[in-house]
């Protein structure tokens, strides 16, 4: 087994690759290359490309999306106090090595195996590899950011720091329909829910929704204008630029939607997400003015309309909001784990965690004591396992 770091993901062919990434978009070959070839992921925004790659005589047999950061923007995992405690005893943090997808907080697989090959030990190979690479490079730390479950269990058996945080996902337990997913509510949530939908209709704006292979250049234009003019409205600036909005179009095809608001024959906002097979992601949003209600109709309700149409078990909307709760998504737990090479800071964070991890479980369990959903149906879905 021959273990590389790659400093671009074109460095290692697409197929092999994605024989790993199997069907989780974000992990794809595609959706790398585009953040790397625009730019919105290198070494000038911050970014640079160190993937830790295992090969064996048939190819890629492991890999993990792995970065140098010199910063810590776009990875929604914040951990801002623990630079200014490093910078407090004259230590350097930055810079770092995060093992994510670059301005995606959307949990899934980070130590990639081929399929038929014994996982856990390649995972503890990938682990390792990460830390003797800082510890050659005497970096500040490593971190894995939005784990799936068989990438929590392996940091935690390699002695890595857990942490967790609470966003909001919605689960799909076989609704016909968005009237029968409504009909889980509690009468005052549902009413209220029907008159949000209702007070887009009376504006006059109507949805399309449409897949990277219908998107032309003047479509793109106007979904990227409408996502940079909000990014720009909060003093921020957009994470994606305009090349790799259709880079990733015209490379992931039917796994990036878009849904279009359009009002009078005038298209007036955009939701941008994707899809796996059983998925969806919500990303990136923005509309021309304020309408009423249209936020939670294009970024929320259109989403879950989609995904009882089409199937998809799991929609995740992105980061923030208790404002989710009453539309019907519920509290989910995200995993994060570091490894931290100074000994006195890593009891330090450890007992921080510890203590965040209380009131994190404390603030998960009050969110779902307020969820929508009729106590009658709470109390028979309570018995059934997590999703």
């Amino acid at each position: 087994m021959r273990r590389q770091t790659l400093t671009s993901i074109r460095d290692v062919p697409a197929g092999q690759w994605n024989t790993l990434a199997a069907d989780h978009p974000f992990l794809r070959h595609e959706f790398l290359n585009a953040l790397e070839q625009t730019g919105c992921a290198s070494p000038a925004s911050g970014w640079t490309a160190q993937h830790l790659a295992l090969f064996d005589e048939q190819g890629l047999a492991a890999a993990a999306p792995l970065y140098r950061k010199s910063h810590s923007w776009g990875e929604f995992v914040f951990d801002f106090a623990w630079a200014r405690a490093f910078e407090q005893y004259g230590l350097d943090y930055f810079p770092k090595l995060v093992c994510a997808i670059p301005f995606t907080p959307a949990s899934g697989p980070r130590l990639l195996c081929r399929p038929g090959l014994p996982p856990e030990g390649l995972r503890a190979r990938l682990l390792s590899g990460m830390r003797e690479h800082a510890q050659s490079e005497r970096l500040s730390s490593v971190h894995a950011l939005f784990l799936d479950e068989a990438g929590r269990r392996a940091c935690a058996d390699a002695g890595w720091l857990l942490r967790r945080d609470c966003h909001f996902q919605w689960h799909n337990r076989g609704y016909r329909d968005f009237a029968d997913f409504l009909d889980a509510f509690c009468a005052e949530k549902r009413k209220k829910a029907r008159r949000e939908r209702r007070r887009v209709l009376e504006q006059g704006i109507e949805f399309r929704t449409l897949d990277g292979t219908q998107l032309d250049e003047r479509l793109l234009e106007c979904v990227y204008n409408f996502h940079a003019l909000t990014f720009m409205r909060h003093g921020h600036t957009p994470y994606l630029n305009r090349a790799c909005f259709a880079q990733l179009a015209r490379a992931l095809g039917p796994a990036f939607l878009v849904k279009l608001a359009e009002c009078g024959g005038r298209m007036v906002a955009a939701a941008v997400f994707f899809r796996s097979a059983d998925t969806l992601y919500g990303r990136y949003w923005g509309s021309e003015a304020d309408y009423h209600s249209l936020h939670f109709e294009t970024c929320y309700y259109q989403g879950i309309d989609y995904c009882i149409e089409h199937g998809l078990k799991r929609f995740e909307p992105g980061t923030q909001g208790e404002h989710k709760i009453a539309r019907g998504f519920e509290p989910a737990l995200t995993w994060s784990a570091h490894w931290i090479a100074n000994a006195p800071l890593r009891r330090a964070i450890a007992a921080y965690l510890e203590r965040e991890g209380g009131a994190i479980d404390a603030y998960a369990s009050d969110a779902d004591a307020h969820a929508p959903f009729r106590e009658s149906l709470r109390k028979i879905d309570s018995k059934e396992p997590p999703p």
